[in-house]
């Protein structure tokens, strides 16, 4: 039986060993791309990258949460428009040791959660009343821990970085396209020797499998995340059970989320788009059959 402290640290280190050959390969993308362009001036492209990564995650940390409430039609609320959503956010809080976030509800029959801000002291929740109508007590604390888990576990933050080391390869991916490929194919007709043309057939991997590459890490900690969440919730209110019924009540729900967006995706505790099977494959959120073995599998 797995023990939930074992869980949360196999899972921290797995998300954070991801985030380094992630950071790895954005540098080594940005090196190689400004070395075809210019020759010499790969340390160039690596410092440009990591200098655009950086502005695009404070852009994330200081304004992410603000665009993903407002994206999500989230409206804040007060303890008496639901008393009984509030004392459980309070007491999990409490327990948890954190502030109590500030709450939110979306009018949505869809049933899920998601937990957004850069820190415990600039934390929001948001449910929809879908979830709300639908989860007793237990399975409502089950999600609402989970939540205020990823809060506790700065899985948030750790998101912003992901998501701006996607866009900048994304960006990076681009510019090949449009205006690299052509400036290093012309310096290699020119003389440019062997190392250039080997830089560009990196250059052609990474159009061709840099943003698969990217979208596979990016997916992978995001799912590391969801299992340490669902595992430090499980730990929250020492009864898993309640998050793994909520879970498959969640997952058996047919409504569609019609304000979640590709990059607000992963932040909610369930898939909000009922994806096919392929689609499955890239998803953002661990298959929920594992999820729920694996809180019912778990000593705590």
């Amino acid at each position: 039986m797995a023990i939930a402290y074992t869980e949360i640290s196999r899972n921290k280190t797995k998300s954070w060993a991801l985030l380094l050959v992630f950071m790895i390969f954005v540098g080594a993308a940005g090196f190689v791309i400004a070395e075809i362009q210019s020759p010499g001036a790969g340390s160039a492209g690596l410092i440009l990258a990591g200098a655009i990564a950086i502005i695009w995650a404070l852009v994330s940390y200081y304004a992410g949460d603000k665009m993903t409430l407002a994206s999500t039609k989230a409206k804040p609320i007060k303890r008496s428009d639901n008393q009984e959503l509030y004392r459980v956010v309070e007491n999990l809080s409490i327990t948890a040791g954190l502030p109590t976030p500030k709450i939110y509800v979306i009018q949505s029959a869809a049933m899920n959660a998601f937990a957004t801000g850069r820190d415990p002291n600039h934390s929001s929740v948001a449910v929809t009343t879908g979830l709300l109508e639908k989860l007793d007590k237990k399975e409502l604390e089950g999600v609402i821990a989970h939540e205020l888990s990823h809060i506790g576990n700065y899985d948030i933050r750790l998101m912003m970085i992901v998501v701006a080391l996607f866009g900048v390869i994304m960006l990076m991916n681009r510019y090949w396209l449009y205006g690299g490929m052509r400036g290093g194919g012309r310096r290699r007709g020119g003389g440019g020797g062997k190392l250039q043309l080997i830089l560009l057939l990196l250059g052609l991997l990474l159009v061709i499998l840099g943003p698969i590459f990217a979208m596979m890490i990016r997916m992978a900690i995001s799912r590391k995340r969801e299992f340490l969440a669902d595992a430090s919730g499980a730990l929250l209110t020492r009864y898993p059970e309640g998050l793994a019924s909520a879970l498959e009540k969640i997952s058996g729900d047919h409504q569609q989320l019609q304000f979640a967006t590709q990059g607000t995706a992963h932040l909610f505790i369930a898939n909000p788009f009922k994806a096919k099977s392929f689609s499955k494959l890239f998803s953002t959120h661990p298959p929920v059959e594992e999820r729920v073995k694996a809180l019912r599998d778990m000593g705590v």
